[in-house]
């Protein structure tokens, strides 16, 4: 029987600088839902407790997640995506297409029960959270409600090159998001280790095109900073056009990494989101 795993946390690097490769990890309860390769749990929840499934942003890992776990467990069942080539996967092959990542992410799922579930993606998450979905609409299942964080609709694009940056290029974007501990980048060898994985995640997001008229039927909820140098409001309320269902959008003050200051914001918005899921009356809810 699989069972889930848990991403042991680096304690000398502050979120959201979880990119910093680290050892194996620990079991935490038998299951054999997921594919505990790539799902990870970091707190038991309440048996039949909703769901909520996060998508790491560009170079990061599945512990990004474990404040949002630590804040939303017992009563919400937080459940992390670990992408190949960071932390415990670092020597695995890394996925620079996001559809090919997609198709291993759906096959590591595997079909999602009765409970309601959300899938919250940051960034490059939120656009793999996506694909990830409507791969799964077509087979007849999928989530409840995706919450797209810090990136604009998969319809909008720019013509960015990060990618194809040397190593100071790259280094210089992530400065620029705040999204990993600057003492960290000034460490030669911590960046050999997490560069690959960042300019792979780059690549992917890139070169991503979504397919025009594709459309998720559940709920859709942009989260977004007020100061983000990525995503616009307005790039931000595109994702209305890739669901039939209903839209909202949610601003917060910060850059592209506003969840990091503004968790419990964040959290409370989850919270609500899972909530309203197990209580409407047209809402998907679990066996009695």
């Amino acid at each position: 029987m699989t069972r889930f795993t848990e991403a042991k946390r680096d304690r000398a690097a502050p979120v959201p600088a979880d990119a910093i490769p680290t050892g194996g990890h620990e079991n935490v309860t038998e299951s054999g839902r997921y594919d505990d390769t790539w799902v990870r749990r970091f707190h038991v929840a309440t048996p039949g407790a909703a769901r909520l499934i996060c998508f790491p942003h560009a170079g990061g890992s599945a512990s990004f997640f474990h404040p949002v776990s630590a804040s939303l467990s017992p009563r919400i069942e937080v459940l992390a995506v670990q992408y190949p080539g960071r932390q415990d996967r670092r020597q695995e092959p890394l996925v620079s297409d996001i559809g090919e990542l997609a198709d291993l992410v759906v096959s590591a799922l595997g079909p999602l029960d009765a409970w309601p579930t959300v899938y919250f993606g940051h960034s490059f998450g939120a656009v793999l959270a996506y694909e990830v979905a409507l791969r799964q609409r077509v087979a007849g299942a999928g989530p409840d409600a995706l919450i797209a964080s810090g990136r604009r609709a998969p319809s909008r694009y720019r013509d960015e090159d990060i990618h194809l940056r040397d190593d100071a290029g790259v280094v210089t974007e992530i400065k620029e998001l705040s999204g990993t501990d600057a003492a960290l980048l000034g460490d030669e060898e911590i960046l050999r280790m997490i560069l690959p994985a960042i300019r792979a995640d780059y690549t992917a997001i890139e070169t991503y095109r979504s397919v025009p008229g594709a459309r998720l039927h559940c709920p859709i909820s942009a989260f977004v900073g007020t100061s983000d140098p990525r995503t616009s409001r307005n790039e931000a309320e595109a994702w209305g056009d890739h669901t039939t269902g209903r839209f909202s959008l949610r601003t917060f003050p910060g850059g592209h990494f506003y969840l990091a200051a503004q968790q419990h914001a964040v959290n409370t918005e989850i919270s609500r989101t899972v909530r309203e899921l197990s209580t409407a009356g047209d809402s998907v809810t679990g066996p009695n």
